[in-house]
């Protein structure tokens, strides 16, 4: 290959670092794959990558393996900068270091993510001849790399193509550490890249990797967003990309809340208008009229009204039709390809729609939008509906939009188009991950990730004879060239996107075979992957644990019978010398499949104390003995959480051992770290709650009332005058906020409304939540009613609020009149937002629906239609819990002998007699407003009557059992009572 000087590069090689108007840019390299092959062949590369050095013995210590190249192209770049290099300044170092390093990282993306196939051979570019002088040695200095990026025990792919040249950008751009010391943006912006993709190489996401990324992730935040000390100086084209590949880091490790919070202000940035609505369309074939659809309508900024891109020349169309990868039909025989949306004047005539943002509401600019027409959108544009369908999905459908309602984003893109062949293939690769879960769609999703895949396969072919000899052959046709797209294209928009490594994309299609039944070809993909421990996790979910279990072992141990081949060998023979890089998961999984706390404590060994997996599988086996033990589990979580300090499941699990431990403190830490990490996890919130509840009122706690926010009931004057400063009950009123935060997070979980209702009660006047105890009793009866019925209702809850309301209001202080000055009439409101209007209106609205057969409830009606001024209501109420007490007592005391039954009866008649009859019956009725009417009406003339009848009958179903006993008598004296004598 010819050598390639300086001179013949791109003009910024040499001022990336010295002009002022580069050194701030967030990305401004985009290298083309044959300006990274010339990079890549630039003196100081192959001086840095070793091919003229003339220390045999580095050399020799990297090929016996003893040192590794990654440390070895470290350490040569390091000692450019302890030497004047002979040609170039500092300035032309550095700058020429940050290219080659990034040359490393675009063409191993290429080979790995994106295509098309390289058209030279990365080893013979890269590694030195003297370290690949046959195949054998190539591949023990490639094992060597891909082993030395373990991190924390969790292992990269044991056959990542190329690794190479990943290696050489991780060891110029991150570990040398002399680019990023006072450089430019750019030099930053790729150490956060290639830590992200080492990241994404991984098997699991790891705390040491996460904590570099979001610490550089914070450094270009300031620098590009601006903060509270600066203003941003970036251009909005530089803070939306920078949003979008923040918010693609977000959702790799479940931060779907701040990654949604990223894509709004990036939508923001650039100004773009989009909105899922509903519009008339035909889903089906056989549909005859128009209903609702979804639908996401969306306009770039750089439109006009007519759709045309702002950025079209006259040569140009912004609907041709680009680059892009065969979009599978789906060929359903009752779905139709694509909605056929109702014409406008049709849209018009339907009022009633389905929309998730009303029509009326969408801008100008979306409402003029024909549905099944509309413009190209701008690729970032594009890339946002993506990024968005991404982490709706993986958010669980309680908390927000399903997947049924993603899918629209993922459609739009297609059907509008993409200017962009990447984004269009992640359009799909979406799409697809979508229509999974549908069994009209499920076909066309696999088929389609097949297609990609089966691309991917083709088109990051290496020119490494090494890997070309055993290519598989495509599930599909080969892609034709027309649906290909240069490397500078695939890659100009990679960052933006959530996008999959080669590998982990074929993994992803094995497991969607294997969803759908098709063992077979997922065990054919993981096999020729040799993923040995997804092959083993396919035999051990269908119920063939001995196979797993022997594949397993096969990749630790030594077969028992070295020099016999046996197709039945257990392989129980010593430890293998070297263990492969994934040991410690591997032997997590035999300890999984075999139940033995021996394999984990193995894992935490072979991985020098760094794999957090280990740990959290032996608290879950120490959870699960019998007894469980507590304290070994709460250990070993806070083991695994010293490696990875942001997994949001062991906190919760802490929190959760830590509550039956009766460690109060340390639950409400662990539950505060799970909320700092998953703001909407209501089972946090709701044990949060619970361990504020139990600390001393008189010990401070981790929470204050500014942590947690209040309940809205909370801030209502009327409450906060009965708060004094001192609040002795602090804690129970920070439970109290943490379950109404839990509350509005699953607002239809009767579970965290009932402990609401009970924590808000067991606050004691002056303190008590009344409104946020009467809202709970409805939330309860909203959700339960239907099933439970009046049992639902806490009837020594509701009893003191009714205790509170009739002792301390006047009813007639809280209506509002509308009387004018001269005017006689005058018309009169209950304030609804106090608390007897909430009491009044919870009894109107939900209690006395539901009941039947309770008389306290009824008790409990009748005083406060006392309190409402309706002696006729009460009056009725009385009559209805007397009946319900018979109803129940019937057959124990008159048909069993039941004396407690008995009993029931006789103090339910007398309080139905003097405390219903004998009180309400002389009073005057009431009219609609609860004041007298005027004309004299009683509210029962005949009381004594209805009391004398309700007293015989009674004696006289019970003469048989209970004459001459001490009821009976009560009964005579009543009776004498209600007849005047």
């Amino acid at each position: 290959m010819a050598e390639t000087t300086s001179s013949a590069l791109p003009e910024t090689l040499d001022t990336l670092y010295d002009d002022s108007s580069l050194r701030g840019r967030y990305d401004p390299v985009r290298l083309t794959a044959a300006g990274s092959l010339s990079v890549l062949q630039l003196p100081l590369a192959k001086e840095v990558f070793g091919h003229d050095v003339q220390d045999n013995e580095a050399l020799a210590r990297v090929g016996s393996g003893g040192t590794s190249y990654t440390d070895f192209v470290t350490e040569r770049t390091k000692s450019l900068f302890l030497t004047q290099h002979y040609e170039l300044t500092p300035t032309q170092l550095r700058s020429q270091l940050l290219h080659i390093g990034l040359a490393a990282l675009f063409v191993f993306l290429q080979s790995n993510v994106t295509g098309p196939p390289l058209a030279f051979n990365s080893a013979e570019v890269v590694i030195p001849s003297t370290l690949r002088k046959d195949a054998k040695d190539l591949n023990a200095l490639r094992n060597k790399m891909i082993r030395d990026l373990s991190v924390d025990g969790e292992a990269a792919y044991q056959l990542t193509p190329n690794v190479e040249l990943f290696c050489v950008a991780k060891a110029l751009l991150v570990d040398a550490g002399v680019l990023c010391a006072d450089g430019p943006l750019v030099a930053r912006t790729a150490r956060m890249r290639i830590n992200f993709l080492h990241q994404k190489m991984l098997s699991e996401v790891t705390g040491t990797l996460q904590d570099i990324v979001y610490s550089d992730l914070e450094e270009l935040a300031k620098a590009l967003l601006g903060g509270q000390e600066a203003s941003p100086t970036s251009t909005a084209e530089e803070r939306a990309r920078f949003l979008l590949e923040r918010a693609a880091i977000h959702t790799h490790h479940d931060f779907d809340a701040k990654a949604r919070a990223d894509l709004e202000q990036a939508a923001t940035e650039r100004g773009f208008e989009f909105a899922l609505t509903g519009k008339l369309g035909k889903r089906t074939k056989f549909q005859e009229r128009d209903i609702s659809q979804l639908v996401v309508l969306a306009r770039s900024a750089d439109q006009d009204a007519s759709g045309e891109s702002a950025t079209t020349t006259g040569e140009g169309d912004s609907k041709a039709k680009p680059l892009a990868p065969k979009n599978l039909d789906l060929n359903d025989d009752t779905l139709l390809e694509s909605i056929a949306f109702a014409k406008e004047d049709d849209q018009q005539k339907m009022e009633k729609s389905m929309t998730i943002q009303d029509e009326s509401s969408l801008p100008p600019a979306l409402a003029s939008i024909d549905p099944s027409n509309q413009p190209m959108l701008n690729p970032l544009d594009s890339s946002i509906l993506l990024a968005l369908a991404s982490a709706i999905t993986n958010t669980s459908p309680e908390h927000g939009l399903t997947r049924e309602e993603t899918l629209p984003y993922a459609t739009r893109v297609l059907e509008g188009g993409s200017s962009n062949w990447q984004i269009y293939t992640q359009a799909l690769l979406v799409r697809s991950r979508i229509e999974g879960y549908k069994s009209r769609t499920v076909e066309r999703g696999v088929l389609q990730m097949q297609a990609l895949v089966d691309q991917v396969i083709a088109d990051t072919a290496s020119a490494d004879s090494s890997e070309t000899a055993d290519q598989p052959t495509t599930f599909l046709p080969k892609p034709e060239q027309s649906e290909s797209a240069p490397a500078a294209e695939r890659l100009e928009y990679i960052w933006t996107l959530n996008f999959s490594t080669r590998w982990s994309l074929e993994a992803e299609l094995a497991s969607r075979w294997a969803n759908l039944g098709g063992l077979r070809t997922a065990l054919e993909i993981y096999e020729r992957l040799q993923m040995w421990a997804e092959v083993a996790l396919c035999y051990a979910a269908t119920d063939r644990e001995d196979k797993a279990k022997l594949i397993v072992r096969r990749q630790l141990y030594e077969p028992t019978n070295k020099d016999v081949e046996d197709e039945n060998e257990k392989f129980e023979g010593p430890e293998l010398s070297p263990l492969p890089a994934n040991a410690p998961r591997l032997f997590c999984i035999l300890g999984d499949i075999d139940k033995d706390p021996a394999m984990y404590e193995r894992a935490w060994e072979v991985s020098n104390n760094r794999y957090a997996r280990a740990q959290r599988s032996l608290a879950r086996h120490y959870l699960t003995t019998k007894p469980p033990n507590l304290e070994k589990a709460e250990e070993a979580y806070r083991r695994s959480l010293r490696i990875n300090r942001l997994n949001h499941g062991a906190w919760f699990a802490l929190g959760c051992v830590q509550l039956e431990l009766e460690k109060w403190e340390d639950a409400i830490e662990s539950f505060t770290r799970t909320i700092q990490l998953e703001e909407s996890d209501a089972e946090a919130w709701s044990n949060l709650a619970a361990a504020l509840l139990r600390i001393s009122s008189s010990k401070p706690t981790h929470i204050t009332s500014e942590a947690i926010p209040s309940s809205k009931a909370d801030d209502e004057d009327s409450d906060s005058e009965t708060k004094p400063e001192e609040d002795p009950y602090k804690h129970k009123r920070d439970a109290l906020a943490a379950l109404h935060r839990a509350a509005r997070l699953k607002h239809t979980d009767h579970r965290i409304w009932d402990n609401l209702l009970t924590v808000g009660a067991s606050i004691p006047a002056p303190y008590t939540p009344f409104k946020d105890i009467i809202y709970a009793q409805r939330r309860v009866i909203e959700i339960l009613g239907p099933k439970k019925g009046e049992k639902c209702i806490d009837i020594p809850i509701l009893t003191m609020l009714v205790d509170f309301v009739v002792t301390n209001y006047q009813y007639e202080d809280l209506f509002t009149s509308t009387a004018t000055e001269g005017d006689a009439s005058h018309e009169r409101h209950l304030r609804s937002g106090t608390i007897p209007g909430q009491l009044i209106s919870l009894f109107d609205d939900c209690i006395v629906p539901l009941i039947t057969h309770t008389a306290p409830l009824w008790l409990l009606v009748a005083r406060i239609e006392q309190f409402r001024q309706r002696p006729s209501k009460a009056f009725e109420a009385h009559e209805k819990a007397w009946r319900a007490v018979v109803a129940i007592s019937t057959q124990g005391a008159f048909q069993m002998g039941d004396e407690k039954k008995w009993m029931d009866v006789v103090r339910a008649t007398e309080r139905l007699v003097r405390d219903g009859y004998a009180k309400y019956g002389p009073m005057e009725k009431e009219g609609q407003d609860g004041m007298p009417e005027g004309e004299g009406e009683l509210v029962a003339k005949d009381w004594r009557f209805k009391a004398r009848s309700a007293v015989r009958g009674i004696m006289g179903k019970g003469k048989e059992f209970w004459e001459d006993t001490e009821g009976w008598d009560r009964l005579k004296e009543l009776a004498s009572e209600v007849s005047g004598s």
